[in-house]
């Protein structure tokens, strides 16, 4: 399924869902960031996804930074709740989704880097080389939440 992300746009549709959803900022030996490269759009972002009915979030960010990565992590702290009303995820099936993100932070565990249906490509990224990579705003500020290491998690 196709989606558009509207941020800071007046003309975006309005959102007619909000849904749980997870992002993870991990890290491995190297102080690399494992980022992927979204099938849906081409923009490259955390792992993560919504959290399913019967699911602790913890559990919900495991699960999908293995089914997009590969990669097995633990839930280790929260980087920050982003829910930015003027951030909205426009999809091809009518689905207009307000964000509402958990980013937490992992740590790796093992797994080698693996591309799924969600996932173009999977690679762990230095932050100086994050320049060269499409990645929306909204996920960039949640990758240098992560790379920052707030004393205390973002909420905004």
């Amino acid at each position: 399924m196709a989606r558009i992300e509207h941020f800071n746009n007046p003309n975006a549709p309005k959102p007619n869902s909000i849904v749980v959803a997870v992002t993870v900022f991990v890290q491995d030996e190297q102080g690399r960031v494992l980022l992927i490269q979204r099938t849906d759009n081409g923009l490259w972002a955390l792992p993560g996804g919504a959290q399913n009915f019967g699911e602790y979030i913890a559990e919900t960010a495991v699960r999908e930074t293995r089914e997009e990565t590969g990669v097995e992590v633990e839930v280790t702290g929260l980087v920050g709740i982003y829910t930015n009303p003027n951030h909205v995820v426009e999809y091809s099936d009518g689905e207009v989704r307000q964000q509402f993100s958990i980013c937490f932070r992992g740590t790796y565990l093992g797994g080698e880097p693996t591309i799924s249906d969600e996932s173009s490509a999977v690679r762990w990224v230095a932050e100086d080389g994050l320049a060269v990579l499409p990645v929306h705003p909204s996920m960039r500020l949640r990758i240098n939440h992560g790379f920052h290491q707030r004393r205390e998690p973002y909420i905004g």
